[in-house]
């Protein structure tokens, strides 16, 4: 490509992705490029990934259509960012990334793009969806049962992708009973921690107990970081009106405290349920 239909190219409002393909190699341009961008490597830029990736889960919480574009727009800058990076060293490129995922989607769906039935259920079709991974991971010569579950996945996240790899296994409580008495018994032993143990010991447990929530969670098919967020949503929501009910009386949460900050707690939960 000559400069000129570089040029061309990125100033092209309908350029669609060979435009921001162009744009994100001029970018990393060791002459002519920005000092910035040209520093950066795989390492330095996997934050920035995993940061776009939660706000565009956010504004599809939020509902915020009107940003969703945007916040997908720069979810997709990071794909491009990753490959103009493995193009210059050689690994892959944008169009060998887009072809491998349309690979894996193609030999994924043999009911779709296949030759098998679709008349199936949603459950056989996620149990076909597993054993077409662990078939994929035996290629790579995985041979682990808890084998490239993701190190950087949120860990209440990865907490449950590893307990379902074991219970694919057997390795798996059968009655949820089971693992509400696990809670009940880390429960105890992190009181005991808090009273007799060292902080790393105290530390350990917690972890134990976070664990073992997980795996309900899991039991429960409830996903425990989506919980978490609604919970922390829950607890904004509520603390925001308590902030409210003092400011009507002229008072800020540091001049009330906690019998006051409780009742009038318990008062804006009652209002909620009431709706």
């Amino acid at each position: 490509m000559t400069p000129e239909e570089s040029d061309a190219l990125v100033h092209d409002p309908q350029g669609g992705m060979p435009r921001l393909i162009e744009i994100m190699r001029r970018l990393r341009d060791p002459d002519t490029g920005c000092p910035w961008d040209i520093e950066q490597d795989f390492a330095s830029i996997a934050p920035y990934t995993i940061e776009e990736a939660y706000e565009v889960a956010d504004a599809i919480e939020r509902e915020a259509w009107g940003e969703l574009e945007g916040e997908l727009g720069d979810l997709l800058l990071q794909t491009v960012y990753h490959s103009q990076m493995g193009s210059e060293a050689g690994l892959f490129d944008f169009h060998s990334v887009a072809n491998a995922i349309a690979d894996k989607m193609v030999a994924r769906h043999p009911h779709v793009f296949g030759d098998e039935s679709r008349d199936k259920s949603a459950e056989q079709q996620t149990r076909d969806w597993e054993a077409i991974k662990a078939t994929e991971r035996a290629r790579k010569a995985a041979h682990g049962v808890l084998d490239d579950v993701a190190l950087a996945l949120p860990a209440l996240t990865r907490a449950v992708k590893l307990q379902k790899r074991a219970a694919r296994v057997g390795f798996d409580w059968p009655e949820i009973g089971q693992v509400v008495e696990k809670i009940v018994e880390e429960a105890h032993e992190l009181a005991e921690a808090r009273e007799k143990m060292t902080e790393t010991e105290v530390f350990e447990e917690f972890g134990d107990m976070l664990f073992v929530m997980a795996n309900l969670a899991r039991h429960l098919g409830i996903e425990p970081e989506d919980a978490l967020r609604s919970a922390n949503a829950k607890f904004t929501r509520r603390f925001i009106a308590v902030e409210a009910e003092l400011r009507a009386k002229g008072k800020r949460p540091e001049d009330s405290d906690l019998a006051e900050m409780d009742a009038l707690w318990d008062k804006v939960k009652a209002a909620e349920k009431a709706v």
